[in-house]
């Protein structure tokens, strides 16, 4: 009787699977890997008997039925720890049973392999080799003869020679073969990959006549058509792709609030926390927008840090809404390789980090197009995306950090965060934050310094200024982010998370009295919609007849604090 796939039999109550020596034992709702229970991995690549994670038996179906099936060579483009890995090692696991699954990885290739033509032939049919040998398939022997003999026979031998005998592979093969390489962007000369890439789209379009894989799959930060963005920067020939064979891959990795929930079943099957799951994992999207590793992120600090803490005793207590606030702060005080990744791409793509600073500050309404420099090179590394037509900031844990980041750099020469960091002491009284009397403040604060800037300065930098001065007020006990669904040009709502009590703030440009009371509704339906009855309304007003200064007032059974400069 065959073996079950790892990915095949989710729904079994019980089954037992041998893989590698390492006896699985796999029961519905409960999974122990000798001895060890399960726990949220934000390291290399999940496995379901180790790691709780998503399922992703529909994204294998539809990655074989849309994709492998077909014949098709593509590329698994996306962001850092996005799943990319896991998702290949699922993928061979499942189209085990009907292809020869051949599966590298080019980061455990050294750097002298990528030197030239014949080191790199060498290289990979060494690679090549070491994946067979611990495969168990029919052909397994003939596999190994033939690049036995390219090794022995060709020791200089070239991509030419390389794919003549790739082909005799192929051809002698019972079964379809499927390449996988993981990390194809990793290789420090990418231009002999380049080549590669150049000779297996030539056998591509002629494999009606000469033998070769019937699907490669490619997984990698950088998309082929910008691998040479890594070779010649400077070059007009930097998008050229050697490889535009290949299919675009449109299957969302990102996780859904449902997926996330089924996770977060398993794990509470096996711990009896109490959580109300689906209020945790719509907190969860809602700070991630199920980009992978931020959500493990999250759901391993709940599980493994913050239980026990002042304020989250109880498990119960720690997966909550407050749970999930209070993990997002402190997620933003660690260097991880994600936020790493994107300082270090930042640096290098000067574009990027302008279209970010102005969608940030500016709330500025940029059209999506993905093959403008910055919008494609945000999207590549998974800063991006599309919403509404216009370009987005990826989630809003991304924008919090990216918010983070351009406060500290402006910090030590800003004079209104200094201002904010000196008055921080008299806004809070046992420990709540009096937010009536940072408006007052700031506008006093406004009112004296700037207050002869002209307008086109004040709209640039207002909103600016304000999140300057608020940073060092709240910074290390409270959270604040920006709302991307109401942020543009003339509106952008701040929400403060500040020891368990939530602050609802509107940065917004004057465009008259009709447009104010809009405004002043507006705030009232989002109060609304996060529960709250007190909202603060900050405009920046150009009317040379203007009435600075705080005023309380009520709309719809709601105050409001409308503050003025």
């Amino acid at each position: 009787m065959e073996e079950p796939g790892l990915y095949q039999r989710w729904n079994e109550s019980f089954y037992i699977v041998k893989k590698e020596k390492i006896l699985y034992s796999i029961y519905k709702n409960k999974t122990e890997v000798d001895g060890m229970k399960r726990r949220f991995n934000v390291t290399g690549c999940c496995n379901p008997q180790r790691h709780y994670m998503v399922r992703l038996d529909d994204r294998l179906k539809k990655i074989r039925e849309d994709y492998v099936d077909y014949g098709s060579y593509f590329v698994i483009n996306r962001g850092r720890q996005y799943g990319k890995t896991t998702t290949l090692a699922a993928l061979e696991e499942y189209l085990k049973n009907d292809y020869i699954v051949l599966s590298l990885d080019f980061q455990q290739m050294s750097t002298s392999t990528f030197a030239d033509d014949a080191s790199f032939v060498k290289g990979l049919a060494n690679k090549l080799l070491t994946a067979i040998k611990s495969m168990e398939f029919e052909d397994k022997e003939k596999f190994c003869s033939i690049l036995t003999e390219l090794k022995n026979n060709k020791p200089d031998a070239g991509m030419d020679e390389l794919f003549e005998y790739l082909s005799r592979m192929c051809e002698m093969g019972s079964r379809p073969v499927v390449l996988m390489i993981d990390e194809v962007d990793s290789a420090s000369n990418n231009q002999v990959f380049v080549d590669f890439l150049a000779q297996l789209r030539g056998y591509y379009l002629k494999r009606d006549k000469m033998p070769i894989f019937h699907s490669v799959i490619l997984a990698g930060v950088y998309s082929i058509k910008n691998l040479k963005l890594k070779l010649r920067p400077e070059s007009e020939h930097q998008y050229n792709s050697p490889w535009n064979i290949a299919a675009d891959f449109k299957i969302n990795m990102n996780f859904s609030t449902e997926q996330i929930a089924k996770m977060l079943e398993e794990y509470e099957a096996d711990n009896q926390t109490g959580m109300d799951i689906h209020t945790v994992a719509e907190e969860i999207y809602a700070y991630t927008s199920g980009y992978p590793v931020l959500v493990s992120t999250i759901c391993k600090y709940i599980d493994e840090d913050l239980t026990g803490y002042e304020n989250f005793e109880t498990p119960e207590k720690a997966w909550s809404k407050n749970g999930v606030t209070e993990t997002v702060k402190n997620m933003l005080k660690v260097s991880t390789p994600l936020f790493e990744s994107m300082v270090r791409q930042l640096d290098l793509y000067k574009e990027l980090r302008t279209m970010l600073e102005n969608i940030i500050y500016q709330g500025l309404k940029i059209p999506f197009s993905p093959d403008e420099k910055a919008v494609s090179m945000g999207l590549m590394f998974g800063f991006l995306t599309e919403r509404n037509g216009q370009v987005a900031i990826a989630n809003r844990i991304f924008e919090m950090y990216l918010l983070n980041l351009f406060m500290t750099e402006e910090a030590g020469k800003s004079d209104v965060y200094l201002r904010g960091d000196s008055d921080r002491i008299a806004f809070i009284k046992n420990n709540r934050l009096d937010m009536d009397l940072v408006l007052k403040k700031f506008v006093e604060y406004f009112h004296d310094i700037y207050s002869k800037e002209d307008e086109i300065f004040i709209e640039k930098y207002g909103r600016k200024f304000f999140l300057l001065y608020l940073k060092p007020i709240i910074n290390g006990t409270g959270n604040y982010y920006l709302e991307a669904q109401t942020r543009d040009a003339r509106r952008t709502d701040v929400i403060v998370d500040y020891l368990g009590e939530q602050f609802i703030i509107e940065l917004k440009i004057w465009r008259g009295n009709e447009y104010n009371e809009r405004g002043e509704k507006q705030l009232t339906e989002y109060l609304d919609y996060y529960h709250e009855d007190k909202g603060y309304l900050l405009s920046f007003n150009f009317n040379r007849k203007k009435e600075t200064g705080v005023k309380e007032i009520r709309i719809g059974g709601k105050t409001i604090v409308e503050a003025v400069v």
